[in-house]
C-alpha cells in the first residue's frame, strides 16, 4: 500500500485517523494501524519488523544501564553488527554471491545466488535502530522505558516505507507526549496534497516515458531522445520522492508529529556540495553525523578528508541498492565533492551564477543515468548516446506524449527556479489576489485532480520501494 493510492486514501487512512483521534491509546493505536499497514504489502515481514524493534529496545537499554566502558561499547557493537548482519542478509548477500561468481568463474569457484525477498523499507529500519544505539551510547538521548512506545516509533507508518530516517532523538518528547490542534492537522493535511500532487500529477506524468525511454537499447535511441529521457528521470526521482516525503511529514503532522525536511529544492543547487544539503537530507545528515565525522570528518589531513568523502558515498551509494550501478554512482558524486573541495569550488564562486547552476544540474542528470540503468553496460552506452556517439533513430514522440512533455516542463521550470524566486513574486502586491486565491482554490482543484487520476487508474510506480 502506498500513499498515493485508493487503498489508502479511501479506505485506510479515513479509518485508522477516526480511531486515531477518537480513542485514547493513541500510541497503541499508531502502533496496531502501522502494523496493518506493514502487513498489507509485506505481512511475512512483520515479525522481523517486531523482532527489530525489540532487539534495539533491549540493546539500548542494556547501553543506558552499562556502567563500565568497555561494557557500553560491547552492547552498542553488538546491536549495530545485528542490524547490519539482517541488511546484509536480506539486501546485499545475492549481490556479493553474484558478484564473488564474476571473478570465481575462471577456476570453479562458484557458489549459489540465494532467493532472498527484500523487506519493505528494511535500509530505513536498519539506520534508525543504528542511531538509536550510537546515541544512547553518546548519552545524548535517554533509553526509551516503554517497549511499546519504541516498537510504535519503530513502526510508524508514515516514514516506515521509505523515510525521512526520523531519529528517535528528533521526535523523543513527541511520543511521550503530544499536541494535536486544528491548526497542525490542517496544516499537514496541506503538506500531504502538496507531497500527493507533485507524486501523482508530475512524476506519474513523466514515468511512463521515463521507463519506456530506459527501456530501448541505447545505440537505438537518438541523442534527444535520450536527453529527454534523463530529463525525465530526473524530474521524476525528484518529485517522486520529494512529494512521498511531503506526504510523510503531512501525516507526522495529522499525528501531533515533526518529522526532520528531507528536501530543499536540491535541484537548484549550486554545487554538487549544496545539492547533498539539499537532497534526501536525512540520509545525508545521517552519513554525516554517524559515519563522516566519527572517521574523522575534515578535521584530519586533506588526503584523509578526501578518503572519507569517498568512503562515505560508495557507501551511501551501495545503501541504494545491491548493483555496482549504484555503486558507480556514489563514486561519482563522491569524486565530484572531493573536485570541489581540491579547487573547483572556489572557482564555481568566481563563475556566473548561470553556469554554475548548469554545471551541478547536468552533474547531477548523469549521475542519475547510473543510478537508472539496469547495468554498467547501459549506463555507459547512454551516456555515449548522450554524447551524440550513437546513430540510433527512435524519435521521442512516441514515447513521450504532450502530457509528459507539459508535466516535464512544469517540473524541471519549478525545480531549477532561484530560491525564493515564487516567494518574492507572490509577495508583490499585484500578486495579492492570486496568493488569496490559490489559498482556497489550489489545493482542492490539485487534490480533486489526483483522484482522477488516480480513479483512472493511471501509472503509478514508486521508485524507492526498491531500496
Amino acid at each position: 500500500m502506498i500513499f498515493s493510492s485508493v487503498t489508502f486514501l479511501f479506505y485506510f487512512l479515513p479509518c485508522f485517523l477516526a480511531l486515531y483521534y477518537l480513542l485514547p491509546w493513541k500510541n497503541a493505536v499508531l502502533l496496531v494501524g502501522s502494523l496493518v499497514f506493514y502487513a498489507w504489502g509485506e505481512p511475512r515481514f512483520v515479525p522481523l519488523l517486531m523482532l527489530s524493534a525489540l532487539l534495539n529496545y533491549g540493546f539500548g537499554y542494556a547501553i543506558s544501564r552499562a556502567q563500565a566502558p568497555r561494557t557500553r561499547q560491547l552492547y552498542m557493537w553488538l546491536g549495530i553488527g545485528i542490524n547490519l548482519a539482517a541488511l546484509l542478509y536480506y539486501k546485499y548477500a545475492g549481490f556479493f554471491a553474484q558478484s564473488w561468481n564474476s571473478v570465481a568463474a575462471n577456476w570453479g569457484g562458484n557458489v549459489a545466488i540465494p532467493e532472498i525477498v527484500l523487506p519493505l523499507g528494511i535500509s530505513f529500519v536498519t539506520f534508525q535502530g543504528i542511531s538509536y544505539l550510537i546515541d544512547i551510547y553518546r548519552r545524548d538521548i535517554p533509553a526509551q522505558s516503554s517497549l511499546l512506545r519504541f516498537a510504535m516509533y519503530k513502526a510508524m507508518f508514515p516514514q516506515l516505507i521509505a523515510g525521512p530516517i526520523v531519529r528517535y532523538s528528533q521526535i523523543a518528547d513527541e511520543i511521550s507526549q503530544r499536541v494535536i490542534s486544528n491548526e497542525r492537522i490542517w496544516r499537514g493535511v496541506q503538506q500531504f496534497v502538496l507531497g500527493l500532487a507533485q507524486k501523482v500529477l508530475i512524476a506519474n506524468s513523466v514515468a511512463l516515458a521515463a521507463d519506456r525511454i530506459f527501456a530501448i537499447e541505447p545505440d537505438q535511441l537518438s541523442t534527444l531522445t535520450a536527453w529527454i529521457g534523463m530529463a525525465c528521470y530526473s524530474v521524476q526521482i525528484l518529485y517522486d520522492f520529494a512529494g512521498y516525503s511531503n506526504m510523510a511529514i503531512g501525516l507526522a503532522h495529522m499525528l501531533g508529529f515533526t518529522y526532520p525536511p528531507n528536501f530543499n529544492r536540491p535541484y537548484a543547487a549550486q554545487s554538487i556540495t549544496q545539492f547533498w544539503r539539499r537532497w534526501h537530507i536525512s540520509l545525508s545528515s545521517w552519513f554525516r553525523d554517524y559515519l563522516y565525522i566519527p572517521l574523522g570528518g575534515n578535521r584530519a589531513a586533506p588526503w584523509r578528508t578526501y578518503f572519507n568523502l569517498a568512503l562515505v558515498f560508495v557507501l551511501c551509494g551501495l545503501w541504494h541498492g545491491a548493483a555496482w550501478t549504484f555503486v558507480l554512482w556514489g563514486v561519482w558524486h563522491g569524486a565530484l565533492l572531493v573536485i570541489e573541495r581540491v579547487g573547483l569550488g572556489k572557482l564555481l564562486e568566481r563563475l556566473p551564477g548561470v553556469v554554475v547552476h548548469a554545471y551541478t544540474l547536468l552533474a547531477v542528470m548523469f549521475g542519475w543515468v547510473l543510478f537508472r540503468a539496469d547495468t554498467v553496460g547501459q549506463a555507459a552506452g547512454y551516456m555515449r548516446t548522450l554524447l551524440g556517439m550513437s546513430n540510433g533513430s527512435q524519435q521521442w514522440q512516441m514515447l513521450a506524449g504532450p502530457s509528459t512533455m507539459w508535466a516535464l516542463a512544469i517540473g524541471l521550470l519549478l525545480a531549477v527556479l532561484p530560491d525564493g524566486f515564487l516567494q518574492k513574486t507572490l509577495h508583490r502586491p499585484a500578486f495579492a489576489p492570486v496568493k488569496a486565491a490559490s489559498r482556497r482554490i489550489l489545493m482542492p482543484t490539485a487534490f480533486a485532480m489526483c483522484l482522477l487520476s488516480l480513479a483512472a487508474d493511471t501509472y503509478n510506480p514508486f521508485i524507492y520501494f526498491r531500496f
